[in-house]
């Protein structure tokens, strides 16, 4: 069974780091339902902290998967983690590199918006006068914007929400404050989904600017939610498909 490398964005906040530490923790612990008891799990990050993901190939001998701790598909995962895999394979020509895709979009990530605005007390809110902005940081490409919109129309459709609108921290339009500006003009209550993996720069913007806005609450991070862990094991399983398979039969023999 190949190792897990997990590749985060990476800030320059410590917070940051220490909420994929706890995301990963919460990854082993859950491999083992997912038929991948004792899987190696280890991090690597693009920019600010160690190892980068450069080091972790590096000390990478044979397979491996490499899962980008990415909610949408832009630049980093399109052009910036490929460098780093197609840098490593020429100088290591026996290093076998799976690329698996990016954790957005998927269901479970619905469940987990849904968790954390049920922890900051939104949970009981009366839906069918309640609209919520899904806030993610934001991209240049125009696709992965498009990703985070798709997945607000879908959780808008399943949840029972007023509306679910999606708003972009950076680079994009709406913006937070904007979205629940204009939402609190149609009447009823606002609260904040915070499409952000980790603590840092744009959460903490979020928070703030829609305060500022009039949101009655902003969700945390994603963090270590289970159903975030669950996606990651998801996404190391579809890549990794032939050697897991083997290692669920020998575990079933």
């Amino acid at each position: 069974m190949p190792p897990l490398i997990a590749v985060a964005h990476g800030s320059k906040d410590p917070r940051a780091a220490a909420t994929i530490g706890e995301l990963l923790a919460q990854v082993r612990s859950r491999a083992a339902g997912h038929s991948l008891a004792g899987l190696d799990v280890r991090t690597a990050f693009l920019d600010h902290c160690a190892p980068s993901l450069r080091q972790a190939l590096g000390a990478t001998d044979g397979a491996c998967v490499v899962v980008p701790l990415l909610l949408t598909a832009a630049y980093h995962s399109k052009t910036d983690i490929p460098a780093h895999i197609a840098s490593a394979t020429s100088l290591v020509p026996a290093l076998d590199v799976r690329y698996a895709d990016t954790l957005g979009p998927d269901p479970l990530l619905i469940a987990a918006l849904e968790r954390r605005l049920a922890e900051a007390d939104a949970g009981d809110a009366r839906r069918s006068t309640t609209s919520v902005v899904l806030a993610a940081a934001g991209s240049s490409d125009p696709a992965a914007n498009a990703t985070v919109a798709a997945l607000a129309a879908q959780w808008q459709r399943a949840g029972g929400w007023r509306a679910v609108v999606p708003a972009y921290a950076s680079a994009a339009s709406p913006t937070p404050a904007e979205a629940v500006r204009a939402l609190l003009a149609r009447g009823g209550t606002v609260v904040v989904a915070t499409y952000l993996l980790a603590p840092g720069y744009f959460a903490d913007k979020v928070r703030r600017e829609a305060a500022e806005a009039g949101a009655s609450v902003t969700s945390a991070a994603l963090g270590a939610a289970p159903e975030v862990a669950d996606v990651i094991l998801r996404r190391y399983a579809a890549a990794a498909r032939p050697d897991v398979q083997a290692v669920a039969r020998a575990q079933l023999s």
